[in-house]
């Protein structure tokens, strides 16, 4: 079947998801748009789309359309392409996103007219790094992927959307979007605030860097590599994201006084009870 693919921002989701659908023959064709000309560019110099096109062109082209943006700009974007679609001629075109929140998205475009040929989703895959340049083949291989608020959307297209993911190879699993909002905040945007909290603790406190770079053993490495993640990106995450990432960095801090009163009571038996206590990680995470 002959399927042209769109992706507005072609970074590291963008990119690698044009990696594996060229590479898995979901894509006969891939046509790129970033408001970034360098990205544009080297997208097209890797291989990662055939070319890049203004966003008109891309719609107009494209059977699918994937906004692959930080969350500030997603909403404005996808409105743009819905309202493209109000023209008959495109009818069975579908826009998904795949950003980290969805709630606000999801109200903004609540009572758009092509509401129905958008489908909201999240591929809970990614690394540290961003661009072009950080794409890479089966970083979605046995991931999970949300998909928001299907009842929304027009069968065909979640249908059509679910397919592309498991071409992906990806879990799917169905959420609300205010749903998806709460087990993120736990998941994953905690653990990038954990991660940027404890770079800068360890900047603050070791102002020798080469110390760092001698002493950082496989734990610290793998804890703080998140730390590298790009602001453009997390800032309006966290911002979108408000409440309920207040609420679990409320508790997170809790956990780190319970520790903080065990260290300075040289309460071992409490140390050795809070870390049997998150053992239990384990029967959840393997």
């Amino acid at each position: 079947m002959e399927r042209t693919i769109g992706i507005v921002g072609l970074g590291l989701i963008g990119g690698s998801m044009a990696v594996d659908l060229r590479a898995r023959g979901y894509a006969s064709r891939l046509i790129g748009t970033d408001r970034n000309p360098l990205n544009a560019e080297a997208a097209c110099r890797l291989g990662l789309v055939d070319r890049v096109a203004p966003l008109e062109e891309c719609i107009k082209e494209s059977d699918i359309m994937i906004v692959s943006v930080p969350v500030s700009a997603a909403a404005e974007i996808v409105q743009k392409v819905l309202d493209a679609f109000k023209d008959n001629a495109f009818t069975e075109k579908i826009v998904m996103d795949v950003c980290s929140t969805k709630a606000q998205i999801a109200e903004r475009l609540k009572y758009h007219p092509c509401r129905k040929r958008y489908v909201a989703s999240h591929p809970m895959a990614g690394t540290e790094h961003n661009g072009p340049w950080a794409a890479q083949p089966g970083l979605f291989d046995g991931r999970a992927c949300i998909i928001a608020d299907a009842d929304e959307s027009d069968s065909s297209a979640v249908r059509s959307v679910e397919e592309l993911y498991r071409v992906l190879n990806m879990r799917i699993v169905h959420m609300t979007s205010a749903s998806h909002d709460v087990h993120t905040a736990y998941v994953s945007h905690l653990s990038h605030v954990s991660s940027f909290a404890l770079a800068l603790t360890v900047l603050d406190k070791e102002k020798d860097e080469k110390h760092i770079f001698d002493l950082a053993s496989g734990g610290f490495s793998s804890t703080v590599r998140l730390a590298k993640s790009n602001a453009d990106m997390w800032v309006p995450i966290f911002t979108q994201n408000r409440e309920n990432l207040l609420r679990v960095i409320d508790t997170y801090i809790d956990k780190i006084k319970d520790f903080r009163e065990a260290v300075a009571d040289y309460d071992e038996a409490r140390l050795r009870a809070l870390i049997d206590e998150a053992n239990r990680i384990k029967k959840i995470i393997r």
